[in-house]
């Protein structure tokens, strides 16, 4: 919806409308969450939630904000409210190629769809669970692009955004990226650093063959900050790191378009931050030993807990106006587990959707994926607004 603003600005804004509700199975026999008493996970929970999409413009100045209003109740901790801006950018195009902005902005990149090792600030980028919304990054940014083939980002970090851990391990940092696009090819380098943390670089590639093959990388080499150690003894207790070793992350995808607009995803991740498959087991058994070594574990856990995974995908046609669905499936080579997944929307009247989100984790209570949750279910309808 258009609107007029005053003086020189005009605005627009849209947004949806959210009412849903999730059944989580847990895993009765879970060493990290016996009886459900250390994660007092909620096993059901309806909630009612609204997305805003609001902009407003002159002809150098740019407003975007994307707030969120939510009402959820679970059978854990009863009903609470939230309202917050995961996104707000005001910005200024002082030149040709030159441009600065502020707020909470998303500072991500690349096509890999389970993680992101070249983003230093979304490993995980939310492409897993379709109902994720990504909180943009509390930066001031400066940006120079000469043309369309070349751009240089500077960004002072304030903070990591909404729900920012405490202390933030981002306040105070910085990013620059040089971002590079070909004819048929797009890259990019990133060097940032957080405050008293060693510096983390990341790049990515990515190149179109012809119509229907895409394949990218992505490669980082950083540090982790509360690193949660798991030493192959098993006897010996939990050490937690303020900053971990440095290590090395890597992804390489592929991805193939169908003449109906369907498309295929292949990927395997090497996540050097993650455990081999001996000390995996050793952190189960430590966690296991009390429940305070099972709280210790399940705060400090690193992203992924093993090293070596695939990752595949099959979606629809993104362009399919009657609805859109994604099935995933991915595997650790370190500990053999599978997380089966799935999404799918469906236009039921004008603007009403009926939508679909579910999980299945086969394996036992020492695997990542079935460590917690033997499977989840979230069904619900949504409403664009005009």
């Amino acid at each position: 919806t258009s609107l007029a603003v005053a003086g020189d600005w005009r605005g627009s804004w849209d947004g949806t409308l959210y009412g849903y509700s999730g059944a989580d199975a847990l895993n009765g026999a879970s060493v990290l969450n016996p009886g459900n008493r250390i994660a007092n996970l909620a096993q059901h929970s309806d909630t009612a939630e609204a997305r805003f999409d609001l902009k407003a413009a002159t002809a150098s100045w740019r407003f975007t904000a994307l707030p969120i209003l939510q009402v959820r109740t679970t059978d854990t901790s009863g009903r609470g409210n939230a309202a917050y801006l995961s996104r707000w950018r005001l910005g200024w195009r002082a030149a040709q190629a030159w441009s600065v902005s502020a707020g909470r902005e998303l500072l991500n990149w690349g096509a890999a769809q389970f993680r992101s090792p070249s983003s230093p600030f979304y490993f995980d980028n939310g492409r897993t669970d379709p109902m994720r919304v990504l909180s943009g990054m509390d930066a001031a940014v400066l940006s120079w692009t000469p043309d369309l083939h070349r751009s240089l980002t500077l960004a002072r970090i304030a903070g990591s955004g909404h729900a920012a851990a405490v202390p933030d391990p981002w306040r105070d940092g910085w990013l620059a990226r040089w971002a590079q696009r070909g004819e048929d090819w797009s890259g990019g380098l990133a060097l940032a650093q957080a405050a008293g943390r060693a510096p983390f670089v990341g790049l990515n590639l990515q190149r179109t063959l012809d119509d229907a093959w895409l394949l990218y990388a992505e490669a980082s080499s950083g540090t982790r900050s509360n690193a949660l150690a798991s030493p192959a003894n098993a006897a010996q207790p939990f050490a937690l790191q303020a900053e971990s070793p440095r290590r090395s992350d890597w992804l390489l995808g592929a991805s193939y378009t169908l003449d109906d607009g369907q498309s295929l995803y292949a990927e395997f991740l090497h996540d050097g931050h993650g455990y081999t498959a001996v000390q995996e087991q050793a952190w189960f058994a430590r966690a296991a030993a009390a429940p305070s070594a099972a709280g210790m574990a399940l705060g400090y856990a690193p992203s992924l807990l093993g090293r070596d995974y695939l990752h595949l995908v099959w979606q629809s046609n993104l362009m399919d106006s009657s609805g859109y669905w994604r099935t995933m499936a991915t595997h650790s080579f370190t500990d053999g587990g599978n997380q089966l997944s799935g999404y799918a929307e469906y236009l039921l009247h004008g603007q009403v959707s009926l939508f679909v989100l579910g999980a299945f984790s086969p394996g036992g209570a020492r695997r990542e994926f079935s460590a917690l949750l033997r499977r989840s279910l979230t069904v619900g309808v949504k409403l664009a607004l005009p």
